[in-house]
């Protein structure tokens, strides 16, 4: 098993210095360079939904993490991040742009990382290049050829695979066409915000009293992560990382006639987003920008191993609630979040004609 994955990667490194001798007549050199920030989900980095002139490199530097996180009270697990957060940070792109990547795997590290891209090409999306052993560091460039939205996660080869996954490390890259989104008419289409909600399963193994396990580390406890796993049956479904996590003082934020962008990704299960009281005006099936969106959905489909994006102008305001429409996982097993609207009520839209005498007016609003 060893020797065939060897053989894979030798033979990506020299399909990859191939491709380099094969397309020499680009000067890299000459290419502007930006460095993107990257930031922490629900948030997108700072970027312009419309560039001009030709390809530009966008650098960006990705740490993996292992931490120990609480999921939810009482349930701890060890995560595997990149840059800390689950999902990790969102990437942004133009077609036709370079993606450099560095990926630096500290000495603190207990087990060697990569990322698997699956908007790039060749060499198993980037993870044949890029395995970095504790203590280690890599760059890779590639080229942003389809627009949409794209999972990338940790893919070390096996079983790694899956353990890298459910532990948390995955997140998404946004390809955007130069000229910007287009809606269902092929009129340019610009968004007031973008938000990434990567949803996350995970399979805590639990003890004989029905409480979940604690490992001192990562390694100690995949074993029977991996066994409860194969049951299929996650233990908690969340966004960001842990139940609860996009609510409270960290729920979303908009303002009555603002649209946003939502990007949602899932590397391991299918999803259901549902906006309560809202829509996708725009919804790109399969997070493809190259073809027309579909509009007007009450719950889009998010497919395993893979981030769409749906987009919505706020027309009422107060607190929403953006779940997975599988309502098990989004109110047992904490697939939702939170998002508080601003702005003046119109009685058009909806009214209230008679009260019941229970009525809260307060509670109707912060259910």
């Amino acid at each position: 098993m060893i020797k065939a994955v060897q053989a894979v990667l030798g033979l990506g490194l020299l399909c990859f210095a191939a491709s380099q001798s094969a397309v020499a007549a680009v000067d890299y050199s000459k290419l502007p360079r930006i460095k993107q920030e990257l930031v922490a989900p629900p948030n997108a980095p700072k970027h312009d939904q419309v560039v001009t002139g030709g390809p530009r490199i966008v650098e960006v530097r990705m740490e993996t993490q292992e931490k120990l996180i609480e999921v939810a009270p009482g349930a701890k697990v060890w995560a595997l991040t990149f840059n800390g957060s689950v999902p990790g940070p969102l990437i942004v792109l133009h077609e036709g742009d370079y993606l450099e990547l560095t990926l630096s795997n500290p000495k603190t590290s207990t087990l060697a990382h990569n990322v698997d891209f699956h908007a790039s090409t060749g060499a198993l999306g980037g993870a044949g290049l890029t395995l970095v052993q504790p203590g280690e560091e890599v760059v890779l460039r590639w080229k942003a050829v389809k627009p949409g939205v794209f999972v990338y996660h940790c893919a070390p080869g096996g079983t790694m695979i899956p353990f890298h996954v459910i532990s948390g490390m995955n997140g998404a890259v946004m390809v955007l066409p130069r000229d910007g989104l287009k809606d269902n008419k092929g009129k340019q289409y610009k968004y007031d915000k973008a938000f990434y909600i990567g949803e996350q399963d995970f399979y805590l193994p639990q003890d004989g009293k029905g409480g979940y396990k604690s490992f001192a580390s990562p390694a100690e406890g995949m074993h029977e992560m991996l066994e409860t796993a194969k049951g299929l049956i996650p233990s908690h479904v969340v966004f960001n990382g842990s139940v609860g996590a996009i609510t409270g003082d960290n729920a979303l934020k908009a303002k009555v006639g603002e649209k946003v962008l939502f990007i949602h990704s899932q590397a391991n299960r299918p999803s259901y987003p549902h906006l309560i009281g809202g829509h996708a005006d725009l919804y790109w099936v399969g997070g493809s920008f190259s073809d027309v969106p579909l509009t007007s959905q009450e719950t889009w489909f998010v497919p395993a191993g893979s981030a769409v994006a749906a987009a919505y102008e706020f027309k009422q305001p107060g607190l929403y609630v953006y779940l997975s429409h599988n309502l098990i996982e989004a109110v047992l097993l904490g697939a939702a979040l939170h998002m508080n609207v601003e702005g003046k009520w119109d009685d058009d839209m909806m009214i209230q004609l008679k009260k019941p005498a229970s009525f809260d007016a307060k509670a109707a609003m912060d259910h």
